[in-house]
């Protein structure tokens, strides 16, 4: 199946008991057992809930992997996958992750003794040059936030196979309508569902998708231990969310080019950050390991005064945090969602206070652009 007709009809399809064409919300903590161990595949629902297990199903098939699992949130499946390690293990991870990753990796899996070295990861010597005798799996975005870093997946993979590490890449940007780590030979790939792929603002999820049996074994093992899962009402909203993820991401993708190419034209712009743009660095690798480019991307205007006078112009683009859904969102990450990040590593990474990163939606692209030129005259 072509990935449009993977996105109607993956995982379960229905409800083989009524007829349902949709996943019932199964609103229920526990299932009732014939004998002690003898239950129709659920006990209770930290361990196994059927409107999760569809979400879970749902995404190892359009990833393309083993087994997938579904969480609270997207810090709660990156958790549980660093959960997946022992006390001393080391880990290797781009140099630009989202700033809640580098908060959780630096300031709460350090006091377990889990270390994080932050490299570039778009240069092989570099990651070769962090990697220890206790370095256990690289971590990275690609494209990375809020810069669009791109790296090569199959390259870091090639060092991960020889150096016998585990490869794990957050794809919450791409989606896997347009990226599929795990073909490029990523071990887990782990999403903020939040975004792309609820896509509407409405639901705070997290899902992560392994390409082995064993792997699955032990993350649901951490997943029913820990319990940060999700819940069947979310679950439901997710599952519906990413029914309509392929022709959401064509038009995402379709605005984004325009508004990247009207950006690039501007003199008052100092740079514009978008994988789809033959200047971009990364361009061939972003268009040789994917089938798109997204919907995001970063610009910058040259000072904080001057991002906040454009955020103070917009009303088409929303103020916000989180990205990926159906209106248009814009933040600065200097002040959002990059302030954990010091702000000398910022400047290091090259996300400035003029950085602008806006998630373009569904409106119609001459509307954004408009909106764009009144904010930024």
């Amino acid at each position: 199946m072509r990935m449009k007709t993977r996105l109607i009809h993956g995982g379960v399809d229905g409800d083989p008991a009524t007829g349902a064409v949709s996943v019932p919300i199964y609103q229920v903590s526990t299932y009732k057992q014939e004998a002690v161990g003898k239950h129709k595949g659920y006990e209770y629902s930290r361990t196994g809930n059927p409107t999760r297990f569809a979400v879970e199903q749902y995404i190892a098939d359009i990833e393309g992997g083993i087994r997938g699992f579904a969480f609270g949130s997207g810090m709660a499946a990156i958790s549980s996958v660093v959960m997946l390690f022992d006390k001393g293990a080391h880990f290797v991870v781009g140099n630009d992750v989202y700033g809640g990753t580098f908060r959780v990796l630096s300031k709460v899996f350090n006091r377990f003794g889990i270390e994080a070295t932050f490299v570039n990861t778009t240069d092989t010597n570099a990651i070769k040059a962090a990697i220890r005798p206790n370095t256990k799996a690289i971590m990275l975005e690609t494209p990375s936030n809020p810069l669009l870093t791109v790296t090569d997946i199959a390259a870091v993979s090639e060092i991960t196979q020889d150096q016998n590490l585990y490869l794990i890449v957050d794809n919450t940007f791409m989606t896997p309508y347009w990226q599929n780590p795990l073909e490029l030979g990523a071990d887990i790939v782990v999403h903020s569902a939040t975004k792309y792929l609820g896509g509407h603002s409405d639901v705070v999820a997290g899902l992560a998708v392994v390409k082995d049996q064993a792997l699955g074994d032990e993350l649901h093992f951490v997943q029913n231990s820990v319990g940060a899962i999700l819940g069947p009402q979310d679950s439901w909203i997710l599952l519906r969310g990413m029914k309509t993820l392929g022709v959401r991401m064509e038009e995402h993708e379709k605005n984004a080019r325009r508004i990247a190419a009207w950006l690039s034209e501007r003199k008052d712009i100092t740079k514009v950050f978008y994988p789809g743009l033959t200047s971009h660095p990364g361009h061939d690798i972003a268009a040789r390991q994917g089938r798109g480019f997204g919907g995001m991307m970063s610009f910058d205007v040259g000072s904080l005064e001057r991002a906040n006078q454009v955020l103070s112009r917009v009303k088409l683009f929303t103020l916000a945090e989180s990205l990926g859904a159906v209106e248009s969102l814009i933040s600065v990450p200097a002040q959002m969602t990059h302030a954990s990040i010091p702000a000398e590593r910022r400047a290091e990474l090259g996300i400035t206070d003029g950085l602008i990163r806006i998630s373009v939606g569904l409106e119609d692209v001459e509307d954004l652009i408009e909106e764009l030129e009144r904010a930024l005259s």
